[in-house]
């Protein structure tokens, strides 16, 4: 399509994935689904589930998603991606519909732990932040085996954030702002707006 970078393609697909995710029921942490809870009208994000079971992802697998978002994204003086629940968003998007990203992700998740286990002697979630950080640089690597892996939880990662509410709160997204009453149009002295030019066609 003309005029679309890629930088416009992958903004338009997460917030089609967004608007997707919005409708099932319990997915209320997500902008869209926020949109038409009024309970949130105020932009204030919800807290964090902490006891949230994973759908697609077994329980470890879900748990090193986790660790893996807050290193790509993690807290400072803004929320994370860990705050932001980003974790439960890959795998929502795994149970429901994103079939492409289901294996690939496992499959990184095993070469992940291989890694860390012949690297370290443990698991990837039981190494220290710095090792973890470690690995995932050497993942990050262009011609590294898991510079694939690296990419696909790099993308979800990102995608999942910016369409949280936390996300969208940090790139001040105009859709979050709820108004009491509609604005009402500046050109008071013409309601008929004849002062415009003519669109171009």
């Amino acid at each position: 399509m003309a005029n679309q970078g890629s930088d416009r393609r992958v903004v338009l697909e997460m917030l089609a994935k967004a608007a997707v995710a919005s409708q099932f029921p319990g997915f209320s942490r997500w902008v869209f689904a926020q949109q038409h809870n009024h309970e949130h009208a105020d932009s204030t994000p919800p807290a964090r589930q902490t006891n949230y079971q994973p759908s697609y992802f077994s329980p470890s697998e879900y748990r090193t998603i986790d660790v893996l978002t807050g290193l790509i994204i993690p807290k400072d003086e803004s929320p994370g991606a860990q705050e932001a629940g980003v974790s439960e968003f890959i795998d929502f998007m795994a149970a429901h519909g994103e079939k492409q990203i289901r294996q690939p992700m496992r499959d990184g998740l095993q070469w992940l732990d291989s890694a860390a286990n012949k690297d370290f002697g443990a698991s990837f979630t039981r190494l220290s932040s710095e090792q973890q950080a470690k690995l995932l640089e050497r993942a990050a690597e262009r011609n590294g085996d898991g510079h694939a892996f690296f990419r696909l939880i790099r993308r979800y990662t990102v995608m999942g954030y910016y369409t949280s509410a936390i996300g969208m709160k940090e790139l001040d997204y105009p859709g979050l702002k709820f108004y009491s009453e509609s604005p009402t149009c500046p050109h008071t002295n013409d309601p008929e707006h004849r002062h415009l030019p003519a669109p171009k066609i």
